[in-house]
């Protein structure tokens, strides 16, 4: 299921920190989200509900969180797997248009974070569409390429 290159080695400090936030989450998962154990730390799946009263209410999607070597210096990389819900800032191949992924990651940030900003943004959109650009942003993420590579414009905080 993973669409990443092989990753290295967790430094002491990111496979500590994991699995102190694995403990967390385990002990008070966010609401609306459940970790789906694989056999990989660097490796999360999560599966999303959206929230009652949305668009998106009662329906089931995965998150795949994989985990940089310098994690939480480095953001992990956070996509949507299987059918990533229409959303002006999701793309079809499951990529997140969400500064918090990339320029604006902060090591103080934690997985049920990003999980909360996700539903957040879930949460607050008013259509379900993808994004104008989505046919041309996956055409050119063909052969596995991964939204950090991406130049990403953050533009419309309405959505």
């Amino acid at each position: 299921m993973s669409t990443s290159t092989p990753q290295k080695t967790l430094s002491r400090i990111a496979a500590h920190r994991l699995q102190k936030e694995l403990a967390e989450w385990q002990a008070n998962p966010p609401t609306g989200f459940k970790h789906k154990a694989t056999d990989d730390i660097q490796l999360w799946i999560i599966e999303v509900t959206g929230a009652p009263g949305t668009l998106y209410e009662n329906e089931q999607y995965y998150l795949q969180v994989d985990f940089p070597e310098q994690y939480p210096m480095e953001a992990p990389q956070v996509i949507f797997v299987k059918d990533p819900p229409m959303h002006p800032h999701i793309y079809s191949n499951g990529h997140i248009c969400l500064d918090i992924l990339y320029d604006s990651w902060s090591p103080a940030m934690t997985v049920s974070s990003i999980c909360m900003s996700i539903l957040s943004m879930l949460s607050s959109s008013t259509s379900k569409e993808r994004p104008p650009d989505n046919d041309r942003y996956v055409r050119n993420c063909r052969n596995g390429r991964s939204p950090k590579e991406t130049r990403w414009w953050f533009h419309d905080d309405k959505v």
